[in-house]
């Protein structure tokens, strides 16, 4: 809720956005016009529909389409961006071709999801676009080009250069929905969900970072979706009301980079309030038995995932960091008796460490 006590209204990723963009260039060389808007499928199913904004052909196989994204309350850099996209048929067989336009970035660094050299189009938003197209022609062979207008100065004021994106923004969602980021509000909605399940007699709830997490937890355990509480980067905001309403079991989950930070002492796993100690990291791969060689190329990395990358089939760092936030998430609750289980996730879903 606002200040006014009116719900907070969401909005679209930009993934979201480009998807109805390439669908509805895609539209337009399929059928000679252009729709003043689309509908999409978003990945769980729910259908919206975008306006287009602008419209140009620049051949009979070729054409671009616009959207401009709407972020609904948060406080998105993004709102208000021009989202466009060329679609350009290729020849049968070639399949769906993705590339970087004027304000899409490319990754430049490893440890991100896309290896080096890749658009900064992330694996949603590609597979949403195909499934987009798809709706049009079952296989469709294009070049999808992506560019943001003013992409390059909106991602100076994002994470992108640092970690190695450069030129641009990146299209990005797992949900094609953007949740309005209010630290009151979703505090308040984490209290809500707490009660709800309580008040179900559910004594084991699952709460996760993000969707890759919830559904990764939600694949070992199946609990009931009043079980599962939406967290984002708010730990310290759920241990705080799990002390003083507890539950049998509280699973955390969350992917390794926001794990680790809470193994670190934090309890506001976002990235502009806290961040991953590297050194510390190193420190305690050293403490696992690493070669200084490995400690030393820890200590140089560009992202936490890259460090687990890796660790991974060489020691259980995991597991440790798992061991460390249980620790942190154990202080908070002080005497209260809640049986208390770490799990981490990398961004395929797969689990990297746990405990509890």
């Amino acid at each position: 809720m606002n200040q006014e006590n009116q719900p907070l209204r969401y909005g679209w990723t930009t993934g979201a956005c480009a998807t109805a963009a390439a669908k509805a260039a895609y539209l337009a060389i399929h059928n000679g016009f252009f729709l003043d808007c689309v509908e999409i499928t978003l990945p769980q199913g729910k259908k919206v529909s975008f306006s287009i904004f602008n419209k140009q052909f620049i051949s009979t196989d070729c054409a671009i389409a616009s959207v401009i994204k709407d972020a609904g309350d948060d406080p998105d850099v993004t709102h208000g961006a021009e989202i466009w996209v060329q679609v350009k048929r290729l020849d049968v067989g070639r399949g769906v071709v993705f590339k970087a336009g004027k304000g899409v970035g490319t990754i430049t660094k490893p440890g991100l999801p896309l290896a080096v050299g890749e658009p900064a189009i992330n694996p949603v938003p590609r597979q949403m676009i195909i499934q987009a197209l798809s709706e049009v022609v079952k296989n469709c062979d294009v070049e999808i080009t992506i560019g943001v207008i003013n992409g390059e100065a909106i991602a100076l004021k994002t994470m992108n250069p640092r970690l190695g994106i450069l030129g641009g923004l990146s299209i990005l969602g797992t949900t094609g929905i953007v949740v309005p980021f209010s630290c009151a509000a979703w505090i308040a909605s984490i209290h809500r969900g707490i009660d709800v399940a309580r008040a179900a007699g559910l004594d084991h709830l699952i709460a996760s970072t993000g969707n890759v997490s919830e559904v990764a937890a939600q694949k070992i355990y199946n609990l009931p979706e009043s079980a599962l509480i939406e967290m984002g980067d708010f730990a310290g905001g759920v241990l705080k009301y799990i002390k003083t309403h507890p539950v049998k079991k509280l699973t955390l989950a969350g992917g390794v980079a926001k794990m680790t930070k809470l193994a670190q002492g934090h309890l506001d796993l976002h990235s502009k309030r806290s961040s991953v100690d590297l050194e510390l990291l190193a420190e305690w791969v050293a403490q696992l038995g690493a070669s200084k060689e490995m400690v030393e190329q820890v200590r140089n990395v560009n992202t936490t995932a890259e460090v687990f990358s890796l660790c991974q089939g060489r020691i259980a760092l995991g597991d440790f960091v798992a061991q460390k936030a249980l620790e942190i998430a154990r202080q908070m609750l002080g005497p209260v008796l809640i049986e208390i289980e770490i799990l981490l996730f990398d961004r395929q879903g797969q689990l990297h460490g746990q405990i509890g």
